[in-house]
């Protein structure tokens, strides 16, 4: 499979992951009230999903080049770094009480985002 090919597929596969992810997080509020059987099967559909678009994510890492292929295993190798270091110093500020407010999955994904982001810039930068 060319780039473009995999590329429009991990598109895809992100945007139903991204859907079902609203749905499950969203749905008990707004859809379905107080149901526990459609929240269960939404978040199964959301997790299929995600398995969906890591499959699509592999494929996509496969159809790069080499140099390709290198940005972005330094850029994902600098994000977990960061994120699991952070995450759990963010975590251990809570559970320690440190900070006052709860530590919440939403701020240590958004950290990830900007990593990544940052860290594909910089390694594209260094090596384009």
């Amino acid at each position: 499979m060319n780039t473009k090919q995999a590329t429009k597929r991990l598109a895809l596969w992100t945007l139903i992951w991204l859907i079902c992810q609203a749905l499950a997080s969203f749905g008990p509020l707004i859809v379905w009230q107080e149901q526990a059987s459609v929240t269960l099967v939404a978040i199964g559909l959301t997790v299929l999903s995600g398995i969906g678009m890591i499959h699509a994510n592999i494929i996509h890492l496969r159809s790069l080049d080499e140099l390709q292929q290198k940005i972005q295993l330094e850029s994902m190798a600098l994000t977990l770094g960061l994120v699991l270091v952070f995450g759990l110093a963010y975590s251990l500020l809570d559970t320690t009480d440190i900070i006052s407010v709860d530590a919440e999955i939403s701020v240590v994904v958004i950290f990830m985002g900007l990593t990544y982001l940052a860290a594909m810039l910089l390694n594209n930068q260094r090596y384009v």
